[in-house]
């Protein structure tokens, strides 16, 4: 992914929300064009297979914690400092539980129509999706554990489309969408 090179000049990748000092900035985005943006990410919640079964069994807790990934994204700049407040376009959250597997995999679409990108709300929306999760879990198994956060796409903007590739990411890789 092609970062700004800041105010270095160096041409080398540089922070964008730090200044020529090394302070911490809000990223001036008049002069970017206002494109449609979007981002995917997803998360895990692993958990034994008689928590996740008990949780299924649950009729509120899947759409509650979609709906608390959905204000999560909303309120992302509260939450995340520098962030831009966006008009989000779309949220998507969807949960997955997967009790064979032994996983609740928690995926996030976002859009929007701006001068800056959604990523972050994105990544905020599967975070918090995914502890609200671990928060009806947690009676049921407390190793239960939240993981594999991450970015799988963006497009949009200046830098117009990544995706992640999940074999050149090593073992550590967050499992494919």
């Amino acid at each position: 992914m092609k970062r700004d090179e800041g105010f270095r000049g160096t041409g080398e990748p540089a922070f964008t929300h730090v200044d020529e000092a090394g302070r911490a900035r809000m990223v001036d985005v008049t002069a970017k064009a206002v494109t449609e943006r979007r981002a995917r990410a997803r998360s895990l919640v692993r958990a034994s297979r008689p928590a996740l079964e008990a949780v299924a069994k649950e009729e509120d807790v899947v759409p509650f914690a979609k709906a608390a990934g959905i204000h999560a994204a909303k309120q992302t700049p509260s939450l995340i400092p520098l962030c831009h407040p966006l008009p989000l376009d779309g949220v998507d959250v969807r949960i997955d539980l997967l009790p064979a597997e032994g996983v609740a995999r928690i995926d996030v679409s976002t859009s929007v129509v701006a001068r800056t990108g959604i990523e972050v709300e994105a990544l905020t929306a599967c975070g918090v999706a995914g502890l609200t999760l671990l928060m009806a879990l947690r009676n049921y198994d407390p190793d239960a554990v939240l993981t594999t956060l991450a970015l799988w796409h963006k497009s949009g903007g200046r830098s117009g489309r990544w995706e992640r590739q999940a074999a050149a990411a090593g073992p550590n890789a967050p499992s494919e969408p």
